[in-house]
C-alpha cells in the first residue's frame, strides 16, 4: 500500500478523469433543489446531512431550498478513509427528535446502499413520519445489497471509484470542484 501524502494525492489527481465538471454538478443541484422544493416545501422537514460525504452536497442544497426547514447531521461510516467499505460505524446521532417529522437524508453517493438503508431504518425507528433521500450520484451496478433507491438524484453514474463534491480518496479530495474517476493504478 502506498503512503498517502500530499505528493501522492497530487499524482492521483493528475491521473484521474473528469466525469462531471463543476458547472454540470451545479446544474444538477439546481434541478434537485427544484424537485425537493416541489415535494417538501410545505412539510417543515429536517434536512439530515450524512457526514462526511454529504457535507458539501447538504450545504449546496440548503442554500437553494427557500422554505422553512431545519438542518441536522449524523455521522455513520463504512469506509473510514479506505477505498472499500466494511461494517457501519455510528459516530454521531442526530441532535433533534425525528418523531413525527419528514426527514430528508442527504449524501454524496448511493453505492451499495448499506449505509443509506441502515440510516433510513434508524430514522423510521426514531418515529419519522416520512424519510426521503437525496444523493448527488447513484452508482449503477449489480452489487446493491438492498432495494433502497434515492428519491432525488443528481446523476446516475458508471461504476468507478469517484472523488469530489464530498466524496473522498483516502480522506482527501472531498473539496474537488467536479466529479473525478480514480485511475485503476491508484486503487
Amino acid at each position: 500500500m502506498c503512503l498517502v501524502n500530499p505528493e501522492s494525492i497530487t499524482l492521483v489527481q493528475s491521473r484521474a478523469r473528469c466525469v462531471y465538471t463543476e458547472q454540470e454538478v451545479e446544474k444538477a443541484l439546481d434541478l434537485m433543489s427544484e424537485q425537493i422544493t416541489a415535494e417538501l416545501s410545505d412539510s417543515n422537514p429536517i434536512v439530515m446531512c450524512i457526514m462526511n460525504g454529504g457535507l458539501v452536497i447538504s450545504g449546496k442544497l440548503a442554500t437553494r431550498l427557500a422554505f422553512p426547514l431545519q438542518i441536522d447531521y449524523l455521522h455513520a461510516t463504512r469506509y473510514r478513509e479506505q477505498t472499500s467499505g466494511s461494517d457501519l460505524q455510528w459516530k454521531t446521532y442526530p441532535s433533534q427528535s425525528l418523531k413525527g417529522r419528514v426527514v430528508l437524508l442527504v449524501d454524496d453517493i448511493l453505492d451499495e446502499g448499506v449505509t443509506l438503508d441502515k440510516i433510513h431504518h434508524y430514522c423510521q425507528q426514531q418515529g419519522a413520519e416520512k424519510v426521503l433521500s437525496a444523493v448527488l450520484l447513484d452508482k449503477q451496478h449489480d452489487r446493491k445489497v438492498s432495494d433502497i433507491a434515492a428519491d432525488f438524484v443528481g446523476f446516475k453514474v458508471e461504476d468507478f471509484y469517484l472523488y469530489g463534491y464530498g466524496m473522498d480518496y483516502k480522506g482527501y479530495l472531498r473539496n474537488a470542484a467536479g466529479i473525478y474517476a480514480v485511475a485503476d493504478e491508484d486503487l
